[in-house]
C-alpha cells in the first residue's frame, strides 16, 4: 500500500538528555483547573467534572523557539502549564493506577487567540480557532517519570520580559493529575504518545511581538519562548 500525497514527518517533542524523542499521538487541555483561573475567567471554581478541549499534535514546539504572531487576532495570551505524556494507553484506567501509564511530564504553554475564544463563547461555538492554530503548544524537553520529583506539588509559573504574571503551585489544581486522567480515560481509550495539558493558573494575559516568556514546573523544566512578527 502506499500513499496519494507525501506522508507528513510525526509530530514529536524533545526528550530531556537524549537524542531521542516523544511521537506526540494526541493533545488533551483540560479546562479552568485552577480555581483563581476560573474566576479571572469569570467562572465558578466549584469541582465540577473536568472538560477537555484539544490541540493538533504538530502545535507542538520545541522550546527555547520564537513563535510568529498568529494571525486573526489582537489579543494573544500565555497559559503556563504542566504536560503530561502517557506512555501506556488504556481506557477507564483507575485514578491509583494513572501513574503507570504516564512516561513523563514537562511543561507547556497553552497560547490563545483570546479574542476569538470570547467570541466564540458568546455565540455558543467550539474554541478550535483560540486554541487549535499553529505554533500554539511551545514545550519543554519532555523529562521520564522516574526523574520527575513530583507531579502533586510544585511551583509553577510563567514571566514576561521577567516580570513574573503567572505563580502558583500545582497542588492548586481542582482535579489533580490522577483525577483528571482517570476522567479522560473514561471518555476516550488513551494511546501512547498522548500528551495532558494540565490547565494554567491565575494571572494568564496577553503578549505582543518581541516578548520572551519564561516559565517552568519546578524540578521538572523550563521553558522559554519569543513572540516574532506575524509570517
Amino acid at each position: 500500500m502506499g500513499f496519494v500525497i507525501p506522508l507528513s514527518q510525526p509530530a514529536s517533542v524533545a526528550v530531556a538528555g537524549s537524542e531521542d524523542r516523544f511521537p506526540i499521538r494526541r493533545i488533551f487541555c483540560v479546562g479552568r483547573n485552577y480555581a483563581a483561573h476560573a474566576r479571572e475567567m469569570g467562572k465558578d471554581p466549584d469541582r465540577e467534572p473536568p472538560f477537555f478541549f484539544t490541540k493538533p499534535a504538530d502545535a507542538v514546539v520545541d522550546s527555547p523557539c520564537t513563535i510568529p504572531y498568529p494571525p486573526l487576532t489582537a489579543d494573544l495570551h500565555h497559559e503556563i502549564e504542566l504536560v503530561i505524556a502517557i506512555g501506556t494507553g488504556g481506557a477507564n484506567i483507575p485514578a491509583d493506577a494513572v501513574m503507570d501509564h504516564v512516561w513523563g511530564a514537562g511543561v507547556g504553554i497553552d497560547m490563545t487567540r483570546r479574542d476569538l475564544q470570547a467570541e466564540a463563547k458568546k455565540m455558543g461555538r467550539p474554541w478550535d480557532w483560540a486554541k487549535a492554530f499553529d505554533f500554539s503548544a511551545p514545550m519543554s524537553p519532555l523529562v521520564p517519570l522516574q526523574n520527575v520529583p513530583s507531579l502533586t506539588a510544585g511551583r509553577i509559573w510563567l514571566a514576561v520580559n521577567g516580570e513574573v504574571r503567572q505563580d502558583a503551585d500545582i497542588a492548586d489544581l481542582i482535579w489533580p493529575v490522577r483525577e483528571h486522567v482517570a476522567y479522560l480515560s473514561q471518555a476516550v481509550t488513551l494511546a501512547p504518545g498522548d500528551l495532558i495539558m494540565t490547565g494554567t493558573p491565575a494571572g494568564v494575559g496577553a503578549v505582543k511581538t518581541g516578548d520572551v516568556m519564561t516559565g517552568g514546573v519546578e524540578g521538572i523544566a523550563e521553558i522559554e519562548v519569543t513572540v516574532g512578527p506575524q509570517d
